[in-house]
């Protein structure tokens, strides 16, 4: 009977990828129970181009924001890792959390969550100025770190924790799950087989119109707030993708509003030998989010590229699309790297190493060096 079941999900994976099932499963009412044996199957079963796993990856979620129910959500996904558990500043938050999304355990401080024993990864959810406190407790605890961007607020505390991690060789990577997603993949793809030939320009642009909240996270000096660390980290980190975090020359323009952040910015990078990279991020305009790579035999364009779904190669006259046809938001991607990674003993992603992720904070320290932005607590 096993090898049947075995048989039988593995057939509809690899013809449906999945997505018939995982629509039968959302309308169940114990679909955690469920995805919970169905990932025991898929963990034998080559999915989408994830590896195969020894082991399901139990979960630890810090925090319970919007961002960690969006990780949470599509960790239902993952056929190499569950949410196990949760941990929230009080015990009433983190239960709510856990009863929303069928996660086993709730813990009321962040200190019973990093010394649960059953934990093998924890994913930080918090807002950026906590970032380095949480990620050093979780490290310290032996924890496996998967942290959401901006990994934090500045370069200096990125090194400590970067150091502490290589020095005790734990497992630590930044939430960039847009190099992750199987669009951009195919568009790295097409890069290394030199598609549109040598790449000259590259442009980004990613921005949204937020309530004008000054005591928001957005907009609060002391929060961290601004557009940079907050919209810009994902056209910065996708310029890096193509021509590393090191430009020659930078310059830069930025709006600074009332509260003394950023609203909107403008960067032109410079790697010389005619590459260059222009980038637009903002928290109170509406941007086109597109992304363009221009090289001397075509180009590859990516609409809503932060959480693309299809990306389009034109060379020729000629266009190839690429469509994924995924019914998760995207996180799913980056956990299943995770678990690749410690499954097979790395303390560090190839795709987002941990040198790019301080060359990339460093790069951010002088764009707000230019504009004399420095945040209270810094």
């Amino acid at each position: 009977m096993r090898s049947f079941l075995l048989s039988f999900f593995c057939n509809r994976l690899s013809h449906s990828r999945g997505k018939s099932i995982i629509m039968v499963l959302e309308k169940t009412d114990h679909i955690q129970l469920i995805l919970k044996k169905l990932k025991a199957v898929t963990s034998r079963c080559h999915w989408r181009g994830v590896h195969k796993m020894s082991k399901t990856i139990k979960w630890g979620i810090l925090g319970t924001g919007w961002i960690a129910s969006q990780f949470t959500k599509d960790l239902a996904f993952a056929s190499n890792g569950e949410a196990y558990a949760v941990g929230s500043r009080n015990l009433d938050s983190a239960s709510r959390f856990a009863a929303e999304y069928g996660i086993e355990k709730a813990h009321g401080s962040y200190e019973d969550l990093v010394n649960d024993s059953e934990i093998d990864a924890i994913y930080v959810a918090t807002p950026h100025p906590f970032h380095k406190e949480n990620v050093l407790l979780c490290l310290r605890a032996g924890k496996a770190v998967l942290c959401e961007k901006p990994f934090t607020v500045n370069a200096a505390e990125l090194e400590e924790v970067v150091s502490y991690a290589k020095e005790n060789k734990i497992f630590l990577m930044e939430g960039m799950w847009t190099r992750f997603l199987p669009a951009i993949r195919q568009v790295r793809e097409w890069i290394a087989q030199e598609k549109i030939g040598e790449i000259k320009l590259v442009k980004a642009d990613f921005g949204f119109r937020a309530d004008d909240n000054p005591e928001g996270r957005l907009l609060n000096p002391n929060l961290g707030g601004g557009a940079l660390l907050d919209a810009g980290i994902y056209p910065v980190s996708f310029a890096s993708m193509i021509f590393g975090a090191e430009p020659k020359q930078v310059w830069s323009t930025a709006d600074i509003g009332k509260t003394g952040v950023d609203e909107q910015f403008s960067l032109l990078f410079d790697y010389g030998s005619g590459k260059t990279a222009q980038l637009n991020g903002a928290v109170r305009l509406g941007l086109t989010n597109e992304a363009y790579i221009y090289g001397t035999e075509g180009y590859i364009r990516i609409p809503s590229f932060l959480n693309a779904a299809t990306a389009v190669l034109h060379v020729n006259g000629n266009e190839e699309v690429f469509e994924d046809n995924r019914t998760s938001l995207g996180y799913a991607f980056e956990a299943e790297e995770v678990g690749r990674c410690l499954s097979e003993g790395e303390t560090e992603s190839s795709v987002i190493p941990l040198e790019e992720s301080v060359a990339i904070m460093k790069l951010l320290d002088q764009i707000r060096g230019q504009w004399g932005l420095r945040y209270p607590f810094e």
